[in-house]
């Protein structure tokens, strides 16, 4: 015997919203982050935008305008991505970040400058330079640990500076090369003040004397 009419109808609406709440848990939102006009835009996204096109973040995204001060040494657990026009930009919004995996999109023709930005446990980046010159997004894989090699979590310091035992130094100049991308790594890197004493990072990064690295060069 069919059910009555009301229940029916109380099953369906029950389902539907069992069923659109399944699929938004299973979305993942991106973050997206960009500079426009003098301004930082933090986004969420919950699908890929067109690299550079600010007016349609804008409008597919959730976006929020940000000062600076809140984007430094920032964590992202999942995809970031950021648009940027020149070197000083992209500085403020990566430099010291943690984050694993991570999209760059130049949106400018501004030639780099041969300067490096550190970046802390990423495992995925990828490069798009297509507003310079026409070519394929790049991809590199930088570290892929599984559960048998768990990374180590970043230990916090009073002053809100973090570190990990991976640590990528990102060459700005590569947006100017026609290359493919590339990078080479030296692991169990201990006193890295003393093997790397050009970078002038490690001046106000905190390096554990007790701690061994894993040092990323990407160029």
């Amino acid at each position: 015997m069919a059910p009555p009419l009301g229940q029916s109808l109380l099953l369906a609406i029950t389902l539907g919203i069992f069923v659109l709440h399944s699929f938004s848990s299973g979305q993942k939102n991106s973050t997206l982050i960009f500079t426009k006009e003098n301004t930082i835009r933090n986004c969420s996204c919950s699908a890929d935008i067109q690299d550079c096109d600010y007016s349609l973040a804008n409008l597919r995204c959730s976006c929020n305008t940000v000062l600076p001060l809140a984007l430094e040494q920032a964590s992202y657990s999942d995809h970031l991505t950021i648009w940027f026009t020149d070197a000083s930009a992209l500085g403020l919004l990566l430099n010291f970040t943690l984050v694993q995996d991570l999209k760059l999109s130049l949106c400018g023709t501004n030639t780099l400058p041969t300067e490096y930005l550190a970046i802390c446990g990423l495992k995925r980046l990828r490069v798009n330079t297509e507003a310079r010159r026409p070519s394929p997004e790049q991809s590199l894989l930088i570290y892929n640990g599984g559960e048998s090699e768990p990374r180590q979590k970043p230990v916090w310091f009073r002053r809100g500076w973090q570190t990990c035992m991976y640590i990528s130094f990102l060459d700005m100049a590569l947006f100017n090369r026609k290359s493919s991308l590339k990078a080479y790594s030296i692991e169990d890197t201990a006193h890295i003040t003393n093997h790397f004493p050009y970078l002038s990072y490690f001046e106000t990064f905190p390096i554990l004397s007790n701690r061994s690295y894993v040092i990323t060069f990407i160029y």
